[in-house]
């Protein structure tokens, strides 16, 4: 007797499309064959819809504790939930902080009560932690986080010392945020003279320039192959950063990249019409730097593509330019997005699948998911690629509200969505009873 059965399922799994039945049990996946004829309490005909593994997100921020107006751990689980994300790491830039160990088992403790999705959270660096680094459970947090660009609070960790101290002793991955500080200082002060105080979004590329992300980037992979440190360079913009990175088996490497849906997707010119909502840190660049970024993807020089979510209230993003704080909510529509490249013959189902499952559950050793296998959790997301997706105000579950892509279609929609065996989003509605999700654990 199983507890579920999906038949007629497409898989995308491993570098491979074909037809298969899954059987569910508990919540594992207990059987993949051509066929499966068995008793179970329920029966999903998939009628050929394209099974995928859930998809992680190793680069979220949702904003708890302490920046709850913005959004929370159980809203913005619910909203990955709806977009095919089973799983998450969640950035350390909250209030208080999470730079130690106390605050760090905090979060845990919260998710436990509150996350609709598997989760994990990253330990945040600073200039005067390194001790608190050195005694990090490794097999807890899922990384180690350095803003190498400005950031909340203390966590700009700018002393060169100390971020020699890091790359040599961090018992986990470094992920870091690579902006030159004080060359974005200087933009945007020469910005200001020559133009005044009243700039608008199209200046932000300007400000947060490709030169300070190249700069802190090459400054991270020097530190990383120095120390023969693992490194992984988050949310990359540049096609000049592209040249820090080498393709291939993805196991070879020490030193990864990954991009965000945002920067594949937008460009500059894009500011015109969408202003702050796309203001990010780093900027979103030139169509050059787009097209760089997903020649790079395909190349497999970048090897994960995740969102940065970070919501803000509609509110705050409609201050002036200067005042207006940078990030933009995206985990409930970022498989859209990269379904949108598919139908587009840009990427392949197999390499989205790559990108956003497979190669999150290698790079930071995640035990028993991100793959389609049997004995691994059954989480996984159900996509119907001959459907379309309205991005509407009355369907968008982050916290704040709103989304860049309101009033869009996309091609294919998010059909279901399992997790640890139990179906929680359905025909576009999420169930009513949602479970806790689990710690994500790690092979370490």
């Amino acid at each position: 007797m199983f507890d579920l059965i999906l038949k007629n399922g497409t898989l995308v799994n491993e570098g491979q499309i074909f037809e298969s039945d899954i059987a569910i049990k508990g919540d594992r996946i207990e059987k993949i064959a051509p066929s499966i004829d068995a008793e179970s309490k329920e029966i999903i005909d998939l009628q050929g819809k394209h099974v995928f593994p859930g998809l992680i997100d190793d680069q979220v921020h949702f904003r708890e504790p302490g920046l709850t107006h913005k959004g929370n751990i159980q809203s913005e689980s619910r909203a990955g939930l709806a977009g095919g994300v089973t799983g998450y790491f969640e950035m350390p830039n909250v209030n208080p902080t999470t730079t130690n160990r106390v605050n760090l088992q905090a979060k845990f403790d919260l998710a436990a009560t509150k996350s609709h999705a598997n989760y994990s959270f990253y330990m945040g660096a600073s200039n005067s932690n390194i001790e608190e680094i050195k005694q990090l459970d490794h097999t807890l947090a899922c990384g180690l986080k350095v803003f190498m660009g400005a950031s909340t609070g203390d966590m700009l960790v700018d002393n060169r010392d100390t971020l020699d101290a890091i790359f040599r002793e961090a018992p986990v991955n470094i992920v870091t945020h690579c902006e030159d500080t004080p060359m974005i200082q200087a933009n945007e002060e020469a910005v200001i003279a020559e133009f005044g105080e009243e700039i608008d979004a199209t200046f932000h590329p300007q400000i947060r320039s490709a030169a300070a992300c190249l700069k802190s980037s090459q400054l991270a992979h020097d530190l990383a192959t120095k120390h023969g440190s693992n490194l992984h360079i988050l949310h990359l913009t540049t096609a000049d950063e592209m040249k820090l990175l080498t393709s291939g088996d993805l196991a070879a490497k020490k030193i990864t990249g990954e991009v965000c849906v945002h920067h594949l997707y937008f460009s500059e010119a894009d500011y015109l019409t969408h202003g702050n909502q796309i203001k990010c840190n780093p900027s979103i660049k030139t169509e050059q730097d787009r097209l760089a970024l997903i020649e790079a993807v395909k190349a497999n020089k970048i090897d994960i593509i995740a969102t940065d979510h970070a919501p803000h209230t509609w509110e705050e993003k409609q201050q002036a330019y200067l005042k207006a704080p940078s990030g933009l909510p995206l985990i409930q529509h970022s498989l859209l997005v990269l379904l949108d490249f598919y139908a587009k013959g840009i990427f392949s189902l197999e390499q989205i699948v790559q990108k956003t499952s497979h190669n999150i559950a290698e790079r930071f050793q995640i035990k028993d998911r991100g793959y389609l296998r049997e004995g691994g959790f059954a989480d996984l997301a159900i996509v119907d690629l001959s459907a379309e997706t309205a991005v509407t105000k009355e369907n968008i579950l982050y916290h704040c509200g709103w989304s860049p892509f309101m009033g869009q279609t996309f091609p294919g929609s998010v059909e279901h969505t399992i997790i640890n065996g139990q179906v929680v989003y359905r025909d576009g509605i999420l169930s009513s009873d949602l479970p806790i999700g689990q710690r994500i654990q790690f092979n370490r």
